[in-house]
């Protein structure tokens, strides 16, 4: 694989990704430059001393337990970056370590939120930092088998992965008894098809189990009943790329980067109407004026009109609201909204919402796997209901029927597909009803006249 062809890419679309020099702090991607991402690159930034460490493979050191790595991730403030925030030690936790048979851990790297890229980077520009996060996940968990699941639209990706899983291998870092110890762990990477749904844990589960990824049903947790029917721990990619950081330097270092809660930095994927789109790496809590300044600020000529903080699923928040937030899970909940994945789509006055809340409509109808009636049907009328006020042809009555429907739909489904679908409406007939209306009311004032 040509690495200078995949950075041509971004180049050529005008987006630097993550290789520039406006990270503040960056734990994940320091000192990356697009070539260095081999196994011998990665021991140079002190890659795998977090494992050595762990394992007590230093002079006089002694080997942490199981109990001792998950409270180090405890302490980190550490939550999972793939959108719901979880405390990732705490979910350490319910593995039922003394488990007689086979246990899985599993990495979640079926990156499809619209507007979010920071999961492939890392894949692709320093995999070995996500190999070493799942083994010592593994190590603290007690489990020997491993699977990373990767979007199947970037096979790229995909093969890079792979080459890094055999350099792992041949240096013993990955299979039995690893560096000489007694601990085994066996890591695989699987390449889905490209299918939003299998984002969703116990989807991805039942496709790695060679079956329709659609949703199961819980209880039962993945913690109990996961894949092939065993206890499963799923975490996104830049969680366990955040791992060897906790390990190499103690918990309260991390924590101590972001703020109360929110441990650590944080990678969002900064996309829209700014001079200079791309992965920006800071500690939890910056100001959403920082960041916004680091990619460039809006686009010349342009004002700020509304922001969504967390992938296309996240409501959106008018511009005066954003200003005020940091970007942490807290704040960004305070104000209304998610965090989710950190995909921050700025969108400036230009910006007509009720075409934009069109595209986000059909991208959800498109994907929603079919399973759940309210899911199914609804985001099908959500999607007309915005279509036809885009056409011209909308009547006063659909500004309700928008939120009925929506209404309807989220808390009714097996997965938070329909809630991510009806949140982003729900949101935008929140703060931008007036564009709604003024919209049906020019278009077809006889219709807005008689209502």
């Amino acid at each position: 694989m040509n690495t200078a062809a995949v950075l041509s890419q971004f180049q050529a679309a005008g987006v630097e990704t993550c290789f520039h020099d406006r990270h503040i702090e960056p734990q994940i991607y320091a000192g990356l430059n697009g070539s260095n991402w081999s196994l011998k690159d990665y021991e140079a930034r002190g890659g795998y001393q977090a494992l050595r460490k762990m394992l007590g493979l230093g002079e006089g050191a002694e080997a942490m337990t199981q109990d001792q790595v998950i409270a180090t991730v405890k302490e980190s403030g550490l939550r999972g970056r793939g959108g719901a925030g979880f405390p990732t030690g705490l979910k350490w936790s319910f593995m039922p370590r003394q488990f007689p048979g086979q246990k899985y851990l599993v990495c979640n790297s079926d990156e499809g939120e619209p507007g979010t890229c920071k999961d492939r980077d890392i894949l692709m520009f320093n995999p070995h930092i996500v190999i070493e996060g799942m083994i010592i996940a593994a190590y603290a968990m007690g489990i020997s088998v491993g699977y990373n699941y990767i979007h199947g639209e970037i096979f790229q990706v995909y093969n890079r992965f792979e080459a890094a899983l055999e350099e792992a291998r041949a240096a013993g870092y990955l299979g039995d008894e690893i560096l000489g110890s007694s601990f085994s762990f066996q890591l695989h990477a699987h390449h889905g098809f490209g299918a939003y749904i299998c984002g969703e844990e116990t989807a991805l589960l039942e496709s790695l189990e060679g079956k329709k990824g659609q949703p199961r049903f819980k209880p039962p947790f993945p913690a109990s009943f996961g894949l092939y029917g065993k206890p499963t721990t799923i975490n996104n990619t830049e969680t366990f790329a955040a791992v060897p950081w906790i390990i190499r330097n103690g918990g309260a270092s991390y924590l101590a980067c972001g703020k109360p809660n929110n441990g650590g930095t944080k990678i969002y994927s900064v996309s829209g109407d700014v001079e200079k789109p791309g992965n920006y790496e800071v500690p939890m809590g910056t100001p959403f004026a920082k960041l916004l300044e680091l990619a460039g600020g809006v686009r010349q000529g342009r004002q700020l009109k509304a922001v969504i903080p967390g992938g296309s699923s996240s409501p959106v928040l008018p511009a005066a609201i954003m200003m005020e937030c940091t970007m942490d899970y807290d704040s960004i909940a305070k104000a209304g909204s998610m965090l989710g994945s950190g995909a921050v789509i700025v969108m400036d006055d230009s910006r007509c919402m009720v075409e934009s809340l069109k595209r986000l409509s059909y991208f959800y109808m498109h994907e929603s796997c079919g399973q759940c009636t309210p899911c199914r049907e609804g985001t099908g009328w959500l999607w007309r209901l915005v279509d036809r006020i885009h056409r011209g042809e909308g009547h006063p009555a659909d500004m309700d029927v928008l939120d009925s429907v929506a209404s309807n739909i989220m808390g009714r489904t097996i997965c938070a597909l329909g809630d991510a679908a009806a949140m982003p409406v729900r949101a935008m007939v929140k703060h931008f009803r007036p564009e709604f209306e003024a919209l049906i009311q020019k278009t077809n004032p006889q219709t807005a006249a008689s209502a």
